[in-house]
């Protein structure tokens, strides 16, 4: 496994919440900042983003101590998520390959719930996401092609 994170979804206050993780871990963010709603390139099956919408984070991460990444995203209800303690974190798993990738989802979302299926996405990565049989919610996130 290239690298296993911990995705935190807030409502719209991502900014926010990593600026106040970064004055206590320090550092920097990772994959040259945050990515926002905005940068999404524009795609005829996507309907139109609200422009309140834009300027919000679409993925952020932070190294903190031990190796471990902390990753976020805002949740809006605009865009049809409803972020309830409990449902706002992830385990984000990186797999080395495609193969390995599906393994685990398969294994994972068995007995579970498929919250959406391993696909290719605009970012270059192989994607999906569960919840298990007992509540724990992954995310499958394979930058590698093999």
């Amino acid at each position: 496994m290239a690298r296993v994170s911990t995705y935190l979804n807030f409502p719209r206050n991502t900014e926010e919440a990593f600026l106040f993780y970064k004055s206590v871990f320090g550092g920097e963010f990772g994959d040259n900042g945050p990515a926002r709603f905005g940068d999404i390139p524009a795609n005829e099956d996507m309907p139109p983003m609200a422009e309140e919408d834009k300027n919000l984070i679409m993925h952020i991460e932070l190294a903190i101590p031990g190796g471990h990444i902390l990753m976020g995203t805002d949740a809006p209800e605009s865009m049809g998520f409803s972020v309830i303690a409990g449902n706002n974190v992830h385990i984000n798993l990186e797999p080395d390959s495609r193969a390995e990738t599906e393994r685990l989802f398969v294994a994972l979302s068995g007995g579970g719930k498929v919250t959406m299926e391993l696909q290719d996405t605009f970012w270059g990565a192989y994607y999906g996401s569960c919840t298990d049989q007992f509540g724990v919610q992954w995310m499958f996130n394979c930058i590698s092609n093999p």
